[in-house]
């Protein structure tokens, strides 16, 4: 069935110097369905206004707004539309929690988070050390996944806060995210998953997670630039936000500060319908579910030949687990022995196919790995679009440049 998915995109009929183009870019940001697009454009088009308006475009904006809360909830399996927040992008929002939790934590109280983040999932936090609150880092072992007996060590009863991702953007490690949650309900700490990577690939359930907050971006998951926040009910209300007083001062509303980027929103919604069409039922959570065990599928058995194929190529050393451990990403990420990531990726470039070189903003996780200073490594994305001529056709290219 999902055969058919690369004829819904415009943009994969692209060619450069002659050839046709090869995304494995999606860990960067997919490529987004003509649907979408037109959504967004629809939007302009017909309803264009700002919210809370005597008149009618007004109306159809806040109803968007409100089914598009109610649909992204849904997305998450979230109680209600109440706990679905947006804002620019998840680092913007990442940075006005770590604000409001810097009203609210105490000098000495501390923050857990991990080697293995992107750096949207450090940064904000480690300001926090400004304000003195301790942060620690779990540390990452040298196969690229996170060493549980130190987070267990480092977990005590001052720590207010534990700030994880779903899985990794370098790596493709999924991390447990059920173990880190049964040991932070007994420590009494929040815990907060940036689910930006985990979001194109797996279903996420909020409710059985029991995360107390949850980041993600729909351009990941064929959508646009728009940052998504999960708050459990009643969290995000008792939080200091930084807000206007002409600010509706409760959730979902409470961090979303400005004008928000509603043509972009409603296309967040038509990204989350599109998905959704890969799959059948009547309930949106039951064709979601439907569809990404396709997806799942899909991309596990595209990622498995180009992993088989990138451990036969002389010289190259793939990055993180390997392809037999109960979940991993459809991430690969490898280094060759005398040629830069940069260099790899350029070759690539020069036959269309496009992928990513450096550290992805993933920079801790680099430098311990020791893999910063060679240039970080090359990394190539399987996506629902990616099709098994992409990678053969991958491979050869590789192959030569070996």
């Amino acid at each position: 069935m999902l055969q058919e998915v690369k004829t819904h995109f415009t943009a994969l009929k692209q060619r450069a110097n002659n050839h046709p183009v090869v995304f494995l870019d999606g860990p960067a940001g997919t490529q987004v369905p003509d649907q979408v697009i037109e959504t967004m454009v629809r939007y302009y088009h017909q309803s264009n206004a700002n919210t809370h308006g005597q008149f009618a475009n007004a109306h159809e904006t806040d109803e968007m707004m409100q089914q598009t809360r109610a649909d992204v909830a849904s997305f998450l399996n979230a109680p209600d539309e109440g706990c679905i927040s947006f804002g620019q992008n998840m680092t913007t929002l990442a940075f006005a929690l770590a604000r409001s939790f810097g009203r609210i934590f105490k000098p000495g109280d501390e923050v857990l988070i991990t080697q293995l983040d992107h750096e949207a999932n450090r940064g904000p936090w480690l300001a926090l050390r400004d304000q003195g609150i301790i942060v620690r880092e779990i540390r990452v072992k040298p196969e690229g996944v996170l060493d549980y007996d130190d987070f267990k060590q480092k977990l005590n009863e001052r720590t207010r806060l534990v700030c994880v991702g779903g899985a990794s953007n370098f790596t493709g490690t999924v991390n447990d995210l059920a173990l880190i949650r049964q040991a932070t309900y007994q420590s009494g700490a929040w815990l907060l998953v940036d689910a930006v990577h985990y979001a194109p690939h797996f279903l996420i359930d909020v409710q059985q997670l029991g995360c107390d907050f949850l980041l993600c971006s729909a351009y990941k998951f064929y959508g646009p630039h728009v940052g998504i926040l999960y708050a459990k009910p009643g969290l995000l209300s008792q939080l200091p936000t930084d807000r206007l007083r002409t600010q509706d001062p409760v959730a979902p509303y409470r961090i979303e500060t400005g004008t928000l980027n509603h043509a972009a929103i409603a296309a967040v919604q038509g990204a989350i319908h599109w998905m959704a069409s890969w799959g059948e039922g009547t309930a949106l959570r039951d064709r979601l579910d439907q569809a990404y065990q396709r997806i799942r599928a899909h991309e596990y058995q595209l990622a498995r030949k180009l992993y088989e194929g990138l451990t036969h190529l002389p010289g190259v050393t793939v990055v993180g687990p390997d392809m037999d451990v109960a979940l991993r990403a459809p991430t690969l990420s490898f280094y060759h022995n005398r040629l830069t990531a940069e260099m790899v990726c350029r070759k690539l470039g020069e036959e269309g196919i496009f992928a990513w070189d450096g550290h992805f903003y993933a920079i801790r996780a680099a430098e311990v790995l020791g893999l910063l200073e060679r240039g970080g490594v090359t990394r190539m994305g399987i996506s629902m679009y990616t099709e098994p001529e992409d990678i053969h056709r991958t491979l050869a290219v590789l192959a030569e440049i070996c």
